[in-house]
């Protein structure tokens, strides 16, 4: 929320500087973003009054201003704006002025004809993005008064991130209420005067509101206003309010609603009441009703819709949009001007589904005063008639009170008090924060000794717990003022089961191998999703924040990839991520399968920039080291076969298996080439993903008694076709050998000269050690001749001389 620091401090009469009031509101919860001026340097820009306007000899769409800036004589202007006419007030920019945009402004002569300054648009001060013409300003202003001066530009616009249970301050009121509680300021609510009204037999329409559902609209406020000047323009003043709020002017009825909307919180709308047929229902729309919205959507409306209606159709998306069909225009004479109080979970449900947000349903759906409408109505009124004219009818009000927010008395404890913040608090200063608040309190006694009886103001739906209350205490009287200690506490620690490996661990391993560990979205794009994990069905979510988090991840690869592109995109060269959280699956009975993951990815250069040795990029292998060691915290035996997956490369892929189980428990491979486009990769990315429970299963070392007697050991080659893995080739090598092979080492493998095509020659050691006796060469032979004798008889291998 974006608020005017003088129009702020015209509600509450605080003391604090712009930056000081910043730091109270931030401590106190109301988080401020930023504190900005409204304008940027505006010096030498004066008021200037247009005396004659000339046409420029040489230029058709130019003309020559003779033009008054409190000096004895007018300079000459030249200016190609189209609105430029006697007797207008105008920005005048003159020598030696810096616009906001960098334009200097020095006398100079624009096609034959001298200028000394510059007359300005709104836009080149920098108060509106676009402009038609020049900013014309107030009739009464002094001609060679600095713009600022006039403006009211010396002023600061501070944007407050606040959270969604303060919706009470989502207006000046609401703001100013709140510093003065803070501060202790004198606070200075502007009430609306009466508006002065017709009787309904001197209207020449009246509207009668019915109130259909009444849960969800407890009470609606309408006014007609007749006649009212369709040329009327929003004055400068209110422009610049809402400029500064953040809202964009349209048209003056609108601008006043959006205006009461700043200062008091109460969203409005005004219908063109020549539009409306018949009277006002608020009810829940019906099946194969339509409605044009004012942003030119036309959602389709369910039965959950709360709409606002005539006696022939919806014609607005009550707490949301009006619709297009009765909005107010340029040609609107005659409107009805709407104040209501929406329940917030309605209004919050049905702008979600819609994929609406707007400043009324941003307000609505975190909780409006019930009390309000008439207040808003009343002030909107005033400002109607102030500024374009018209006769206004009398108040039409529809209230269901029973449907209404009621304020429950609770009861606060100075014990709790005491408990919660560790600190005790006088009651007299208790009473005086929570009257500070607006809050009703009575004194009552409890078991435990002194208490109150609250009562939350109307506007407070937040409060509705004594430890709420407690918070509003501690916030008032500071944060920084409650005292830090360690609450006194029974620790019962669990034993750690010694087979358990720990997070940590697993975290250190690959943060020591150079990767860094992010945190990403359980939510992702289906898009992305889809082309990772085609063949994986996905949760999807009934009302997901963003169309590109749609889905439950069900591999934490999409989230990662999205990172490491990101981290590329911004001339990253090297990127190495991993995290540990969970995937989402959905089981064979629709059931969801959640399972703590550990995956990562790998892309850019294998290693960062040095002397010693030259760039290359990350491979297969590179990877597969880093998830060895990752395996080899756990203790366990792992194996790595061939795998295909829709996302990897098919000649490098791995699925991780358990060697004592046979369970496949991760995988392991190259982004396919196809992918890497469509994932906005530019460089080849290695990818892996491990089930914790795997890594963290660990085993308990075991001690082995030392062999005293000396090992021996035979190397041979062995050729195989080339589709026979190593992995497969070694296994069979340990189940012939028996327990005398004590150490078996693939560290050689070749193919070409000598060795036909199709095949491949596997250099292998095979170590042999006995702990009661030393190995005989009759015994080593035998063993040898029964590794061959397998190998040869599975994979037709032969013994390579």
């Amino acid at each position: 929320m974006k608020i005017s620091e003088q129009w702020l401090r015209e509600w509450v009469a605080v003391r604090l500087d712009a930056k000081a009031l910043a730091e109270r509101l931030t401590l106190a919860g109301l988080e401020v973003g930023s504190v900005a001026p409204v304008a940027g340097d505006l010096s030498h820009v004066v008021v200037g009054e247009i005396l004659a306007v000339a046409p420029h000899p040489q230029a058709d769409r130019l003309r020559v201003c003779q033009v008054n800036v409190g000096r004895k004589k007018p300079l000459t202007i030249v200016c190609g704006a189209a609105n430029a006419a006697a007797g207008l007030k105008v920005p005048a920019a003159l020598e030696g002025a810096v616009l906001p945009n960098g334009t200097r402004i020095a006398a100079t002569q624009i096609r034959g004809v001298d200028s000394a300054g510059m007359l300005c648009s709104a836009a080149e001060l920098g108060l509106e993005e676009q402009s038609s013409g020049l900013l014309v300003l107030d009739r009464a202003s002094k001609p060679g008064t600095p713009v600022v001066e006039v403006l009211g530009l010396d002023d600061r616009i501070i944007e407050i991130d606040l959270t969604p249970n303060r919706g009470d301050c989502l207006s000046i009121l609401g703001l100013a209420r709140e510093v003065a509680a803070l501060t202790g300021a004198r606070f200075t609510p502007q009430k609306p005067r009466p508006p002065a009204t017709r009787s309904r037999r001197r209207l020449k329409v009246t509207l009668k509101v019915t109130l259909k559902a009444p849960a969800a609209c407890a009470r609606y406020a309408g006014r007609a206003i007749e006649d009212i000047n369709p040329q009327a323009e929003t004055p400068l003043w209110l422009r610049e309010r809402l400029r500064r709020g953040g809202v964009r002017s349209i048209h003056p009825v609108v601008d006043i609603t959006n205006l009461v909307m700043l200062e008091l919180g109460q969203p409005m709308h005004a219908f063109d009441l020549d539009r409306l047929a018949g009277g006002i229902q608020v009810r829940f729309a019906r099946a194969r009703e339509t409605l044009e919205l004012l942003d030119g959507t036309s959602p389709t409306l369910e039965s959950s819709d709360l709409v606002i209606a005539d006696d022939r159709r919806p014609v607005a998306l009550a707490g949301i949009m009006g619709g297009q069909q009765t909005a107010v225009t340029s040609g609107t004479r005659h409107i009805f001007l709407e104040s209501a109080w929406f329940r917030p979970e309605v209004i919050g449900l049905r702008a979600r589904h819609h994929g609406l947000h707007s400043e009324s349903s941003h307000r609505f759906e975190r909780g409006v005063d019930p009390q309000l409408q008439r207040r808003a109505l009343d002030r909107a009124t005033q400002l109607i008639l102030e500024i374009c004219g018209g006769r206004a009818g009398p108040a039409t009000e529809a209230v269901e009170s029973r449907q209404l927010p009621r304020a429950v008395p609770i009861l606060l404890r100075a014990a709790r008090i005491e408990r919660v913040l560790g600190m005790t608090l006088p009651a007299a200063q208790v009473e005086s924060i929570l009257k500070r608040l607006d809050m009703r309190v009575a004194r009552a006694r409890d078991k435990s000794g002194r208490a109150w009886k609250v009562t939350a103001p109307s506007w407070r739906f937040d409060l509705v717990r004594e430890v709420d209350l407690i918070e509003e205490l501690a916030r008032v009287h500071g944060y920084q003022r409650v005292p830090v200690q360690a609450p006194p506490a029974t620790l019962h620690v669990s034993p750690l089961s010694e087979t358990r490996v720990a997070e940590s661990r697993l975290r250190s391993v690959l943060i020591d191998r150079d990767y860094q560990e992010v945190i990403t979205y359980s939510f992702v794009d289906p898009a992305l999703q889809a082309l990772i994990m085609p063949d994986q069905p996905a949760l999807a979510l009934a009302n997901p924040i963003a169309s590109d988090l749609a889905q439950m991840r069900t591999s934490l690869w999409p989230g990662l990839i999205q990172t490491v592109r990101h981290n590329l995109n911004r001339q990253q060269t090297r990127v190495r991520v991993f995290e540990l959280g969970r995937r989402f699956r959905l089981g064979a009975n629709g059931a969801t399968d959640e399972q703590q993951v550990l995956s990562g990815v790998a892309c850019g250069d294998a290693h960062p920039e040095q002397w010693g040795s030259a760039t290359r990029p990350v491979d297969f292998f590179d990877v597969k080291a880093d998830v060895e060691a990752l395996l080899a915290s756990s203790g366990q035996a792992f194996l790595f076969r061939p795998a295909r997956h829709a996302a990897l490369h098919p000649g490098q892929a791995a699925e991780i298996v358990q060697a004592h189980t046979g369970v496949v428990v991760g995988i392991l491979g190259t982004l396919h080439p196809g992918l890497e486009a469509s994932t906005g990769l530019d460089k080849s990315a290695i990818l892996f993903e491990v089930t914790a429970e795997a890594l963290q299963t660990g085993v308990l070392p075991q001690f082995q008694e030392f062999s005293r007697f000396p090992s021996v050991r035979r190397d041979i080659a062995v050729i195989v076709d080339q589709a026979v893995s190593a992995q497969v080739v070694l296994e069979i090598c340990r189940e012939s050998a028996g327990n005398l092979l004590v150490n078996l080492q693939l560290f050689d493998e070749y193919r070409g000269e000598g060795i036909d095509s199709g095949r491949k020659s596997l250099a292998l050691g095979l170590t042999f050690q006995d702990t009661s006796r030393t190995l005989s060469d009759k015994d080593v032979d035998a063993v040898v001749g029964r590794v061959v004798a397998d190998l040869q008889a599975r994979f037709n291998a032969q013994l390579r001389q």
